[in-house]
């Protein structure tokens, strides 16, 4: 399927992200449109009171509102995401909705007791952006540490990474954008 836009649904309440660095590397990554949708309302239905954390997946669902043909949605969400069986997830992808949520909530060096860094941070928003669009475009993860598709397990996978894709996972993003 060939894409022509990136669309970014931020949910409230909104972090500090600069859209604007995160909208140029996004398009220098992907060779196609990024767009940045007004913030909506976190779906409270995700929310599981036990575990004090939101379903990620049923992010990709509620996105499904806001697609648009031939359009990538990522949704970013500042509040604690997790999937069954993980105690947490950076984000969540579908390759067959074509959507993808990435949460800042351990992004930030606060959440381990450290002072705050705005690029560290906004390099790991385009880590964890990357690598959940690398997953609706089919991607699996690498085993290269320093690809964008390297599991992150940890933060620390997470700050080793680069926020680009080894030669030939790039190879695999170029050809499921038709490029």
């Amino acid at each position: 399927m060939r894409f022509n836009s990136i669309i970014i649904q931020p949910y409230l309440p909104e972090d500090r992200i600069d859209k604007k660095i995160l909208k140029e590397r996004l398009e220098n990554i992907f060779k196609i449109s990024v767009r940045w949708n007004q913030p909506v309302h976190t779906p409270e239905t995700a929310f599981d009171r036990f575990r004090g954390q939101y379903l990620g997946s049923y992010f990709l669902r509620d996105l499904l509102k806001y697609r648009e043909e031939k359009s990538i949605l990522l949704g970013i969400v500042s509040r604690d995401i997790y999937e069954p069986g993980m105690n947490f997830v950076f984000g969540v992808a579908s390759p067959h909705t074509k959507t993808a949520v990435i949460s800042t909530y351990r992004l930030h060096n606060s959440f381990y007791g450290l002072p705050e860094n705005s690029h560290l941070f906004m390099d790991r928003v385009t880590k964890e952006a990357v690598h959940e669009i690398g997953h609706v475009l089919g991607l699996s993860h690498c085993p290269d540490p320093e690809c964008v598709m390297y599991f992150s397990n940890s933060l620390l996978d997470t700050d080793r990474k680069s926020f680009y894709f080894c030669s030939s996972c790039y190879e695999k993003v170029l050809s499921a954008l038709g490029l």
